[in-house]
C-alpha cells in the first residue's frame, strides 16, 4: 500500500483539520492539485464526511507537524504490518448493472466459437461465475432456449485485445499438450483476426485455380472449332478430271 485508503475522505479530513498546503495533500492521497482545491471549494466529494488518518493508522502526527514546519515535505504513509504482503484480490471483473443480463449470450458466443477457453478465462472476460459457465455449456440453464450467442466484444464486456490474448494463451497451452493436431482445431485457436485472414485466403484460393482452368478449357475448345480442313487446288482438279473420266 503507497496510498492511504479513502483517498478523498482522508483529503477532506487534512484540509479541514490541518494547514498542509494543496500538494501535499495531493502527493499523500494520491489526487490532482487541482481536485483538492476542488475538495476545498466544495466543488468535489461534497457531503464525504472526512477520514482520520491518524486513528485509522495511517499517518502520525508527528509527521503532518514536520509537513507543517516544511512546506516541501511529502508526507509518508504509516507502515503497517497486517498489509505486508497483501495482495490485490482475485477474482470475476466488476459489470455493470445494465450489461449483466448480456453476459449468458456472450457465455454461449465464447463456448460455441472458442470451446478451447477455460472456464477461469471466460470467468475473467466476461465477469461471471463458473456455475453459471457449467450451466451454459450443458444447457440447463434457466433461460437456454432464449439466448443467443453474441460477441461479448461487441457487447462491451471486454475488449478484442483481452480476447485475442486469452484465445492465443489457450493456443499455446493447447500446442503444448499436444492436443491441437488438425487444422480445424488449429483454427479454431487462432486469434479472431488471423482467422478472418485465413478463411479469406482460402476462399481466394479456388476462385483463381477454376478461373484459369475455365479459360484454358474454353480456349481449347476454340482452337477445336477454328480448325477446318485445309484445301489444295491440286487435289481439287484430280477429283474433277476423275469424274469426267467416268
Amino acid at each position: 500500500m503507497t496510498k492511504p485508503i479513502m483517498a478523498k475522505a482522508t483529503a477532506v479530513w487534512l484540509i479541514d483539520n490541518t494547514v498542509l498546503t494543496f500538494t501535499q495533500i495531493a502527493n499523500f492521497c494520491g489526487l490532482h492539485e487541482l481536485e483538492v482545491q476542488g475538495v476545498a471549494d466544495g466543488d468535489v466529494a461534497s457531503g464525504v464526511k472526512g477520514f482520520d488518518p491518524i486513528t485509522n493508522n495511517q499517518l502520525t502526527q508527528s509527521e503532518i507537524d514536520k509537513g507543517i514546519n516544511d512546506k516541501s515535505y511529502q508526507l509518508q504513509l504509516k507502515y503497517y504490518a497486517a498489509a505486508e504482503g497483501e495482495q490485490k484480490r482475485r477474482g470475476p471483473r466488476y459489470t455493470p448493472l445494465s450489461k449483466r443480463q448480456d453476459r449468458p449470450a456472450s457465455i454461449l458466443w465464447l463456448v460455441k466459437f472458442h470451446p478451447e477457453l477455460t472456464d477461469g478465462q471466460i470467468s475473467k472476460l466476461v465477469g461471471t461465475t463458473k456455475p453459471t459457465i457449467n450451466a451454459i455449456r450443458e444447457r440447463s440453464h434457466w433461460n437456454i432456449q432464449n439466448i443467443q450467442p453474441i460477441d461479448p466484444v461487441a457487447l462491451g464486456l471486454c475488449k478484442q485485445l483481452e480476447l485475442d490474448a486469452a484465445v492465443q494463451k489457450a493456443n499455446a497451452k493447447k500446442i503444448l499438450e499436444g492436443e491441437a493436431s488438425s487444422d480445424d482445431e488449429s483454427r479454431k485457436l487462432v486469434s479472431t483476426s488471423q482467422s478472418l485472414e485465413v478463411e479469406m485466403s482460402e476462399t481466394e484460393k479456388p476462385e483463381t485455380v477454376s478461373n484459369s482452368e475455365v479459360f484454358s478449357a474454353t480456349e481449347e475448345l476454340n482452337n477445336e472449332e477454328i480448325k477446318e480442313p485445309i484445301l489444295d487446288a491440286e487435289s481439287l482438279f484430280k477429283t474433277s478430271d476423275s469424274n469426267e473420266k467416268d
